[in-house]
């Protein structure tokens, strides 16, 4: 490998990419610990709606978010196609119901462009930018600002 490959991989960044209410969405590919189907979780009193409960992994508790449910999306079914990705988030382990996973894609920074001020009413403040790869639009999520924001912090206390 040359210097100038080197140069050029130092200015992309990989997302697993997952479908969710028909659009398509990416997470850094570094905070995905793994993919599961979905089983069942145990549910937790007087939790929030998005929070479905929490399963056992390895030892672990680990909160499940339904990611329909938290942006306000229609619920869907639980089934045998339905998805878990597991994500380390800091010093936590937590998993998003998601309707599928799509893939891993490269993206260079000038394929990530930021999202745009949609006012306050609209808090934009998860998404990393919209990343464009092969004629389609994926909306780029941080997951730590995503699993950081208010009400997400309420799950803190599960570990």
């Amino acid at each position: 490998m040359n210097v100038t490959s080197l140069a050029a991989n130092a200015d992309t960044q990989q997302f697993l990419t997952f479908k969710l209410a028909g659009e398509e969405y990416g997470v850094g590919i570094l905070s995905v610990q793994e993919i599961r189907g979905w089983s069942a979780v145990t549910a937790i009193p007087h939790s929030p709606n998005w929070l479905l409960g929490v399963i056992n992994l390895r030892g672990a508790v680990v909160p499940i978010i339904d990611l329909r449910i938290k942006f306000n999306f229609a619920k869907a079914d639980y089934n045998e196609f339905t998805v878990v990705i597991i994500l380390n988030v800091g010093a936590r382990v937590t998993g998003i119901v998601v309707d599928g996973v799509s893939d891993v894609i490269t993206l260079a920074d000038e394929q990530i462009k930021p999202a745009p001020s949609l006012g306050s009413n609209t808090d934009t403040s998860h998404i990393i930018g919209f990343g464009t790869l092969d004629e389609r639009m994926r909306i780029l999520m941080d997951v730590e600002k995503l699993m950081a924001s208010a009400d997400l912090g309420s799950i803190k206390s599960l570990q």
